[in-house]
């Protein structure tokens, strides 16, 4: 599955997405958890630790898959704690590939 074409080879419409998500979601495995999934999706864009204790992402890809990766962050991993999930609409580049941020 993660050698999918994204939405914008396939020919379909991309969306991408900035989510900042709050709450235990450091030194809970957030990252590593929603890189897997990401991947899982072929959902392209990158994961971050925010120095403020939050977790930020960028999904770009088809438009089910990002929902999907937006919902996913709504629990994140079994050890994680979230309490809200910002989600703001961004404009699609074109991005291959999922990277995890230190």
């Amino acid at each position: 599955m993660a050698d999918r074409p994204g939405a914008a080879e396939a020919g379909g419409s991309a969306r991408r997405v900035r989510v900042v998500v709050s709450g235990q979601v450091q030194g809970v495995f957030f990252r590593a958890g929603c890189a897997r999934a990401a991947r899982a999706r072929a959902v392209a864009g990158f994961v971050l630790n925010r120095p403020d204790g939050r977790v930020e992402a960028e999904f770009e890809g088809a438009p089910e898959d990002v929902e999907a990766m937006v919902e996913w962050c709504r629990h994140g991993t079994e050890w994680a704690e979230v309490e809200s999930v910002d989600v703001t609409e961004r404009e699609p580049r074109g991005d291959t590939g999922f990277e995890v941020d230190r």
